[in-house]
């Protein structure tokens, strides 16, 4: 599998909380579930005593995000190391579902699902591949979205390092309450400046007579 799959545990995991509304989809094994995607066989070992251990990864990997995107490259590192002590993963070599032209096995390296519950799993891939992505690409490259309120978690590919917001509709709302913000700080000194050029006025016409 990809990197980006692996990274992208990280992702699902820390989104289904929005702190700032008030939001929490983690809420039922069934959600828990859901977050393995294809990975079906690793989805049917969640019990309800997973929710709750999700939770506590998905905090942990969001104060993984935090550092980084406040500046912290070294806190954000401990924080990601302290994840893969306590979740190692176990990597194999694969070969299942990728052939060349002539049949033969594209050998790559997998990261199996971790044997002891579905969180020990899931938290096994999100860490290491959010390891993977730190490593490859900066810390810097691990965000949070900037659209209040939004502050979902995303990983930056771009080429020039620009990603600020977690998707396209964040960035549109946030260019839109910034147009806004411009436009009424334009009327605003334009009503400051008619005013002031109406005090001028009067004071020069009290002077002329």
């Amino acid at each position: 599998m990809e990197l980006a799959y692996y990274s992208d545990y990280a992702v699902r995991l820390v989104n289904t909380e929005e702190p700032a509304r008030g939001q929490d989809s983690l809420t039922s094994v069934e959600a828990v579930r859901e977050l393995f995607g294809i990975n079906q066989s690793a989805a049917r070992r969640a019990t309800d005593a997973d929710v709750t251990r999700f939770r506590s990864v998905r905090g942990r990997l969001r104060s993984v995000f935090e550092a980084a995107d406040g500046g912290d490259e070294t806190l954000a590192v401990d924080l990601l190391n302290s994840l893969l002590l306590e979740f190692p993963v176990s990597p194999q070599i694969s070969g299942h579902d990728h052939r060349d032209d002539d049949g033969s096995p594209l050998w790559h390296m997998h990261l199996a699902d971790h044997p002891s519950n579905a969180t020990a799993g899931f938290a096994a891939i999100a860490a290491m591949g959010l390891a993977f992505h730190l490593t490859e690409y900066g810390v810097d490259r691990l965000g949070l979205c900037e659209a209040s309120p939004c502050r979902n978690a995303y990983l930056d590919t771009s080429t020039n390092r620009s990603r600020r917001y977690c998707s396209d509709r964040c960035a549109t709302r946030a260019n839109v309450a910034a147009y806004r913000a411009r436009k009424r700080l334009e009327a605003d000194r334009s009503v400051s400046t008619g005013l002031s050029a109406d005090s001028t006025q009067r004071t020069t016409a009290n002077g002329e007579r």
